[in-house]
């Protein structure tokens, strides 16, 4: 493989930074960035990507490169990918579906081998879809970019897309090195927050290939269809406790959080293991409840 060729000659050159991108056969994208010791492989950081109908493998080592087998089962199946170049970045959008129903990965890899991810729901897709061509036509409807005249926060145009407890924020800002649109991810109660950067000039290709998969793969999210519970808090001493009921790409939990002054902490339980926690839970309630008796037996003092 002439990228593990290659990379066996950067890697001969101890404690360099810099970049590595090549493109061998059956259209196997690599790129990397990193910073390392020969003895080290261990920390570099790569993707490897194989053209339609193949698979994707991504981190480990190089030696996992050549032995691993590719396509090893993680409870996903990627249905499909599309690559697109803007500018210097690679967008790699791929069609998964799991147990739970089918979703899109969006991944943005930077010239620098940098890389950002979001997930979309199809039916989040197609509302960004549309979202991208009521950008489009107001970037087209901008004038020239005046770098004396930059709006304070950047922003010059927002929306926002709310599905289960994710929030996406689409924001198409301008700054000294051009206009781009912003989609951040987040989730709900202190989840982590990721986002890509599509530059103006793209967003039309954008929708384009996201439009091709929506047409191939529909807009029907699957998984649960019903409406999720309400969330449920109570009390106890200086303690709040908070019950929410979520929805991602990996199915249903549970947000169990434990909130009192400067103090925050949160468990997240799988819906298929509700059934054991329960157990778990009531066996132990049982457990104290007899030991309870116990000590207040009928020849206890009252």
């Amino acid at each position: 493989m002439e990228c593990v060729g290659q990379l066996e000659q950067f890697r001969d050159r101890p404690r360099q930074s810099g970049s590595l991108e090549c493109e061998g056969k059956n259209n196997i994208f690599f790129s990397s960035r990193t910073k390392f010791k020969k003895s080290n492989i261990s920390k570099l950081i790569f993707s490897v990507r194989l053209g339609p109908g193949g698979h994707k493998f991504e981190g480990g080592k190089v030696a996992d490169m050549r032995r691993q087998p590719l396509g090893v089962s993680t409870g996903e199946t990627e249905l499909a990918t599309k690559m697109i170049q803007i500018q210097s970045k690679r967008f790699y959008l791929d069609v998964k579906q799991n147990r739970r129903g089918r979703f899109i990965k969006v991944a943005e890899i930077a010239s620098d081998g940098r890389r950002s991810q979001i997930f979309l729901a199809l039916s989040t897709a197609a509302e960004l879809r549309d979202y991208l061509s009521t950008f489009s036509d107001f970037y087209a409807s901008l004038g020239p970019p005046n770098p004396d005249n930059l709006p304070e926060d950047g922003k010059l145009k927002s929306e926002m897309m709310i599905k289960d407890n994710r929030r996406y924020y689409l924001d198409l800002k301008e700054n000294a090195r051009g206009r781009f649109l912003r989609v951040s991810q987040t989730i709900s109660r202190g989840g982590p927050r990721s986002q890509i950067a599509i530059p103006a000039q793209g967003m039309i290709e954008f929708r384009d290939a996201l439009t091709d998969l929506l047409v191939e793969f529909g807009t029907d999210d699957g998984g649960f269809k019903g409406e999720l519970p309400e969330g449920k808090h109570m009390r106890v001493d200086n303690k709040n406790f908070y019950f929410d009921i979520g929805q991602n790409n990996r199915g249903i939990y549970m947000r169990i959080s434990e909130v009192k002054t400067n103090f925050r902490t949160a468990i997240t339980v799988p819906e298929k293991s509700w059934g054991r926690f329960r157990d778990i839970f009531a066996d132990y309630c049982d457990k104290m409840k007899d030991g309870s008796d116990k000590v207040s037996g009928p020849d206890s003092p009252k």
